[in-house]
């Protein structure tokens, strides 16, 4: 007979442990499972001495609703977190600190990511937002041979209600190409964005007419219009939408393979020079052609340059910068308003100098050096931001 005790007879395999199911962290999602052996790292860092468990509690909420350690590395990137602060922790970079935290902290259960603005993976996807954005050019197209077959046969006023009509398609058009695929702002854009970004296109087609009225002593009546680089525009709209998702899938692919912030920075940049450089390679092609179709008239350079400029303003309102893409956007506008402004206040008794600029600018390159000037610079600011924006790996994440 076995030894007993005060209670009775004693196991001799010792005291059963603790059932320890109720203390097991949520188990992440099947996609990410692969990750899960990384729990068990470093699981001896506990107490005083753990110098990650304060940043694990700061950021406690970031690392339960991540799906994967690149989110935790971007989020703590967005925070002010480098390779070097990451090296207070014990680590060599961010994307090691990221996968301890992710490994420690348990996962809990969230909302579903909406899908419709990342980038496409599938063919049909692809197609369906391809399509959306044909619909401005194709808009725009049809309008303008509506009214060449109808020239001489319509009288004004159904020609202007053709003119009004093609371009309310086009707007609604870019409205729904905008709503989806790479171009797909997810409620970031600002309607003031939207205002500045109808007259700066407004601007190609009446603003080089007007302002050589106002230089000629005018305006007097109304002007002609310079329809050949909206034309051009409107078709860049398919063009911009797949440099926008390259962009995007090779932005992703670097952050997928890189170990440090800063090398993750390095690739990306050239991306964004290649991105933007074929855009404006491709919309120079559009709007050579158009002017072949429709006639001279406006500035190719500076249509030319308003693709480039609300391209970048995209690009950044896309990625969750909308801020310095509406200043952009906004000090084109700014330049290209006073240009005629300056010009009637320099008939002004003793003002005379406030139009010597614009006198001179114009003397020099035509009046299309004006939004040449404007759109060029406000694109050249945005292409700056966008470089250090852009590389950044928070801004290549879902939120």
């Amino acid at each position: 007979m076995g030894p007993t005790g005060p209670t009775g007879p004693t196991d001799p395999a010792g005291p059963t442990p603790p059932d320890t199911a109720a203390q097991r962290p949520t188990p992440r999602a099947p996609e990410v499972a692969h990750a899960a052996p990384a729990r068990k790292l470093a699981t001896g860092r506990r107490g005083p001495a753990d110098p990650v468990k304060s940043l694990m509690h700061r950021h406690r909420e970031l690392c339960e609703r991540a799906v994967d350690p690149l989110e935790i590395a971007a989020g703590l990137e967005a925070h002010g977190v480098t390779d070097r602060t990451a090296a207070r922790y014990r680590h060599r970079d961010v994307f090691s600190l990221a996968e301890e935290l992710f490994a420690r902290v348990p996962a809990v259960a969230g909302e579903p990511v909406d899908a419709s603005c990342t980038p496409a993976r599938d063919i049909e996807t692809r197609a369906a937002w391809s399509l959306r954005a044909l619909l401005p050019g194709a808009a725009c197209l049809a309008t303008f041979v509506a009214l060449r077959l109808t020239e001489g046969v319509l009288d004004g006023g159904a020609r202007l209600a053709i003119g009004t009509g093609g371009g309310l398609l086009a707007l609604i058009g870019l409205a729904l190409a905008l709503r989806t695929g790479p171009l797909c702002a997810d409620g970031r854009s600002s309607g003031a964005a939207g205002l500045f970004g109808c007259w700066l296109l407004g601007y190609v087609l009446y603003g080089d007419a007007l302002l050589h009225q106002v230089l000629s002593g005018g305006p007097e009546g109304p002007w002609d219009i310079t329809p050949a680089p909206l034309l051009g525009l409107a078709v860049a709209v398919a063009p911009a939408a797949w440099c926008a998702h390259l962009f995007s899938v090779h932005a992703h692919r670097k952050l997928n393979g890189s170990r440090a912030l800063e090398e993750f920075a390095a690739g990306v940049r050239p991306l964004l020079f290649a991105a933007v450089a074929f855009f404006l390679c491709v919309l120079g092609g559009l709007l050579y052609l158009a002017g072949l179709g429709i006639g001279s008239g406006g500035s190719p350079v500076g249509a030319a340059a308003l693709g480039v400029l609300l391209l970048l303003a995209r690009l950044l309102t896309v990625h969750g910068f909308p801020e310095p893409a509406a200043t952009g956007l906004a000090a084109a506008c700014a330049v290209e308003a006073a240009a005629p402004a300056l010009v009637l206040a320099g008939r002004l008794p003793g003002l005379d100098a406030l139009a010597r600029p614009v006198d001179a600018l114009v003397a020099a390159a035509g009046t299309g050096a004006v939004p040449a000037v404007a759109c060029g610079a406000a694109a050249l600011g945005l292409l700056t931001t966008a470089t250090v924006a852009l590389s950044r790996a928070s801004a290549h994440t879902a939120a």
